[in-house]
Order: structure tokens, then sequence, then C-alpha cells
């Protein structure tokens, strides 16, 4: 499994249950977002400023004693809530995760993914674990389950990754909205047979292997490299932000696809000779390439 040992805490403690067989696990974060988090703060004197709850009918402030829980059914209307309500309407608080069915990776659509977890197995689960992870991996499929953690119920997809389990929580069907759904999905145009091989040519132009360090958050990394900058005391001057002119309408989709082809060509062609370039010169060094060692060790005998 790929995540850094000893790094990481369990943020649940349960067992996988599916049929009679029953596996202890715990889950770990897989992924840590990295946002840009701010505090606002006073300008006069930089203290973090707080938010006080209060009534805008009376203008006073509200204590966590008065405070109740309403849902609201139309503007203004509410439904009161108490938490012995919600407490009593909680999902039953399990500590597993119980596989319903078993399907094909490719039948998901990726907008039902939420948020990945890593399933690592305890001491006493590992072979049981292990046996469920090649039997999903042979089969190729995916469990799809339920699982309560901090008191809500989750729809998951349990998946084998790299020899071990990763636990995928999902959304519900009526969670996810339907493309049918949105103004302007539905298109009626008519695509010529040319505008769609060139636009074929320009994507198999542009496509390669995915690298995921290859693709960096730059803006959050300028933020961070002022904010270190500033706390180390340099003084930080902005340069007048310049737009970049965009190519304007595509007027003509056909020379917009050939224009962007044949940079993409030529980008791939500069590339190659800096690929030959670098491997010549490598080439040279190592073969003492333009007599560059021959001289050298000429004024090494002469001075010695």
């Amino acid at each position: 499994m790929a995540f850094e040992k000893g790094s990481s805490r369990p943020i649940w403690s349960g067992s996988i249950s599916f049929g009679l067989v029953t596996i202890p696990v715990r889950l770990f974060t897989a992924v840590r977002e990295k946002r840009l988090h701010f505090r606002t703060l006073h300008d006069q004197d930089k203290v973090p400023l707080k938010q006080k709850m209060y009534c805008p009918a009376d203008g006073k402030e509200v204590h966590p004693e008065h405070m109740v829980k309403g849902y609201e059914i139309e503007k203004d209307r509410f439904v009161i809530i108490g938490q012995e309500e919600l407490e009593a309407a909680a999902p039953k608080r399990t500590k597993a995760i119980e596989i319903q069915d078993f399907v094909e990776l490719d039948e998901i659509d990726p907008l039902f993914f939420d948020r990945p977890y890593y399933v690592a197995p305890k001491p006493e689960g590992a072979k049981p674990y292990k046996l469920l992870v090649e039997a999903m991996e042979k089969t190729r499929k995916v469990g799809i389950a339920k699982v309560v953690m901090w008191n809500k119920e989750y729809l998951a997809a349990l998946r084998p990754l790299d020899g071990g389990l990763v636990l995928e929580t999902m959304h519900f069907n009526d969670e996810v909205v339907k493309a049918d759904h949105i103004a302007g999905m539905e298109v009626k145009a008519k695509v010529d047979d040319r505008e769609l091989k060139m636009a074929q040519q320009l994507i198999d132009s542009l496509t390669t292997q995915f690298k995921a360090d290859k693709y960096h958050d730059e803006y959050r990394e300028q933020v961070m490299d002022i904010i270190e900058r500033k706390a180390a005391g340099e003084e930080i001057v902005s340069a007048p932000t310049t737009e970049e002119k965009g190519g304007g309408r595509a007027h003509n989709l056909m020379a917009a696809l050939e224009a962007s082809l044949a940079k993409s060509r030529g980008e791939s062609e500069e590339t190659g000779r800096h690929g030959r370039s670098s491997s010549a010169r490598v080439s040279r060094r190592a073969h003492g390439g333009h007599g560059t060692t021959t001289a050298t060790h000429t004024r090494r005998r002469k001075s010695a």
C-alpha cells in the first residue's frame, strides 16, 4: 500500500463484512487537500475576529441554550427538529463495512465517487484481507457497501489497489444531478466529418500517459511563496497584471483546429530536437567530444 507508514492515524476502526466473513480493518486518509486557509483579522491590531450569533428580530445575542434546529420547508417557514428526534433517526452505529453487492468498476460513473480512504487490515485480519484482495483482483469486481461514520450512513465502493483495498465514499443516486436536467447540455448542432477527423487528430497529438506529478496547483504555490517571503521579512512588490490576449472567438472552426494541430506538432518536434541535442551532448562528453577532455589532460601534464 502506498501510504506513509507511521505518518497517519486511523480515522475509523471496524471490520469488512461479506457473507459470513468478517475482516478487522482500519481506515486511513488517502487524500490530504492542500487548500489555502486565511483568518479574518482586524486591520488595526491584526487580531482574529470572532462571530456572534444574534437574532435579527431584536438585535440581541443568542446563547447556545436558546438555539434549536429548523428545516426550512419554504421561505421563512421552518419545521423544528429536536436533538432527541435526530438521535432516534440516526443510523444504527455499527462498526462494519457491509458489502451488499459486487459490480464492475466501469459500471460506476465517476460522478458518484466522493472521497477515498486506504483500508488496512488489523494483524488478526491479515489472511482473510489478503484473500479478499486477491479474489477481487481475479474477478475484477468492486464491492458496494454501506458504512456508518461520524453518525452518518455512507454508500461506498471497496476496490483493490496496489495489493490492498481502497474505500471510496459515494453520493447516493438522488444526490447526483442528471445531465438532462442542465440547460444547454442537449446540443443539436451538426458536426462536419472533416472537423471531426481534425479534432480526433488534435486529441491524438496531445495524448500521453497520465503522470500525476506533472500537474501542480500553481496558484497555491505562488501564494505560499509570497507568504514565506513576507514571513521572512522580504518586501513584496507586485508586478502589474496583464491579461493574456486570447485568440478571440473562433469564427472558422477548421482554421482553429488546423492551427492547434500545427502548434501541437511543432511543440512535439521541438521537444524531440531538445531531447536529441541533450543526448548528443551527453554522448560527446562521454567520448571526450570537442577535444575538451584532451586539452584538460594536456594542461595538467604541462603544469606537472
